[in-house]
C-alpha cells in the first residue's frame, strides 16, 4: 500500500513540475509549441510582420552598404534586409534574364541604368523605373573616374600633354616601337602598361571606354551611334587597347596588383577615386609615390537607386524598400560615405571637413582634389550597347 501511495505522490509530483515548466511567462496556459526554441534564436526568427527586402548593388560600395545596413537593422528590425553585391554589367544582365529579382537596384552608374532600362524596355515592353517623380533612380553617393600613377611615370605624361594627362599622349606611346622614350621617358621603364577592367563586363572599364571615346571626338556630350563607327575612331581604340597586358574583371584585383608588383605590372592605371582613396596610402614607399590624377573631362559614377517596378516586388517590399533608400540617403549615412571615399550625393553635406580621418583633406599630397573638371553627359543606352558591341569586335577579335 505504501508503495502505491509513493507512486501515486511521485506521478502528481511529475505531472506539477511539467505544468510549472510549460507555462507562459504571465501564468495563462501552456506556452506555444517551437517558442523555447525562438528565444534562443533570438533574432534569427524574423518577428512577426517583417518585410523580407533584397538589394543588388555594384561591389565597389560594398564596405559603406554593409556598414550602413548594420546600422539600418538595429533602426528598423521590421524589415529584413539581404544585400547582394557584384559587378553593374554582370548584375543588370542578370535581372534581363530572370537570374536576378532584386527589390533594390543600385549599379555603379547611369551607363548600366540606362543599359538595363533600354534591354529590359525591348524585352519586356515596359519600364523596370519609375521615370519620373521621387520614385525614379536618384544619385546615392558619387566617385569619379580617375588615373592612377606613379609619379615619375605621370611627369612624363604631363608634360607630353601640357599639363593633364590626356589618352592622346598615353597612345602616343603605347603605339611606337620606341616604347616610354617615345615622349621622352626613361629607356629603362620599356613599353607602356596601361591597366584598366573589361568594359564588357566591369563597369570601370565601360566609363574607361566612353573616356577614350570622347577625348578622341572632342564632346562632352552627344554621342551619337555613328561615331563609333568611324574606322579611324575604331583605330584609335584598336592600337591604345594594346598597351593594356590583361583586361581584368575586377578593379579592385588590378589595383592590387600594380600597388604588389608596381611599374613592372602596371605604369598607369584607370579606376574608381573611392577605391584609389581605400588603397593608394598601401602603395607609399613601395615603389615610389603613387599619386591620383583627374582627366579633363570627369565621368561621375553616381550610383543611381531605385525601387525596381517588377511583379515579384509587392507593396509591402516597396514601401519597406523607400524606407531603406530614405535611410542611406540621410545626412548621418551621407557622411559616413565620406570615410569610404565616397563624395555624398547629398549637396548639403561638405566634403571638406574638420575630421582628421577624412580622406579628401587627408591625401591631399597624393593628388586628391575637392574641385575637379567638367563632367561628360552619359550616352543613351543604345549608344553604351553599340560601345561594348564594337570594343569586342576591334579589341577581342
Amino acid at each position: 500500500m505504501k508503495t502505491k501511495i509513493i507512486i501515486i505522490v511521485g506521478f502528481l509530483v511529475a505531472v506539477g513540475v511539467i505544468l510549472f515548466v510549460t507555462m507562459k511567462p504571465d501564468g495563462s496556459g501552456p506556452m506555444a509549441a517551437g517558442s523555447a526554441s525562438a528565444a534562443a534564436l533570438g533574432s534569427a526568427v524574423p518577428p512577426a510582420g517583417q518585410t523580407e527586402i533584397s538589394m543588388l548593388y555594384s561591389s565597389e560600395k560594398k564596405d559603406f552598404i554593409e556598414a550602413a545596413a548594420q546600422l539600418f537593422q538595429k533602426d528598423h528590425p521590421e524589415i529584413k534586409l539581404t544585400l547582394n553585391p557584384k559587378g553593374s554589367i554582370a548584375a543588370a544582365q542578370a535581372i534581363v534574364d530572370g537570374k536576378e529579382k532584386p527589390t533594390v537596384f543600385s549599379p555603379a552608374d547611369t551607363l548600366v541604368q540606362n543599359l538595363l532600362a533600354s534591354d529590359w524596355q525591348t524585352k519586356n515592353r515596359s519600364d523596370l523605373f519609375a521615370t519620373s517623380g521621387d520614385d525614379a533612380p536618384q544619385p546615392l553617393v558619387i566617385t569619379p573616374l580617375v588615373f592612377v600613377a606613379w609619379e615619375d611615370r605621370a611627369e612624363v605624361l604631363l608634360k607630353a600633354a601640357g599639363g593633364t594627362i590626356t589618352w592622346k599622349s598615353i597612345h602616343k606611346a603605347v603605339t611606337s616601337n620606341e616604347g616610354w622614350p617615345a615622349i621622352k621617358g626613361k629607356a629603362e621603364w620599356g613599353f607602356v602598361k596601361l591597366g584598366h577592367t573589361d568594359p564588357t563586363q566591369s563597369n570601370s572599364g565601360l566609363q574607361t571606354l566612353l573616356s577614350m571615346t570622347l577625348e578622341f571626338h572632342g564632346k562632352t556630350t552627344g554621342l551619337e551611334v555613328g561615331d563609333i563607327l568611324k574606322p579611324k575612331y575604331q583605330d584609335f581604340i584598336k592600337e591604345l587597347e594594346k598597351g593594356v597586358p590583361k583586361f581584368e574583371v575586377s578593379t579592385g584585383q588590378f589595383m592590387t596588383d600594380m600597388i604588389r608588383f608596381g611599374p613592372s605590372k602596371y605604369d598607369i592605371a584607370v579606376v574608381y577615386e573611392n577605391l584609389a582613396i581605400s588603397q593608394i596610402e598601401n602603395a607609399q614607399g613601395r615603389w615610389g609615390n603613387l599619386k591620383i590624377y583627374y582627366p579633363s573631362t570627369t565621368l561621375w559614377s553616381d550610383h543611381p537607386i531605385a525601387v525596381v517596378k517588377a511583379d515579384w516586388v509587392t507593396p509591402a517590399q516597396k514601401a519597406a524598400a523607400k524606407v531603406w533608400i530614405d535611410y542611406l540617403k540621410s545626412r548621418p549615412m551621407q557622411e559616413l560615405a565620406l570615410s569610404f571615399g565616397f563624395r555624398p550625393a547629398d549637396p548639403t553635406v561638405p566634403i571638406k571637413t574638420a575630421d582628421a580621418r577624412n580622406p579628401f583633406t587627408r591625401l591631399a599630397s597624393q593628388g586628391v582634389k575637392l574641385q575637379i573638371n567638367p563632367m561628360a553627359t552619359p550616352p543613351d543606352g543604345q549608344v553604351i550597347r553599340n560601345l561594348m558591341m564594337m570594343w569586342s569586335r576591334v579589341v577581342q577579335k
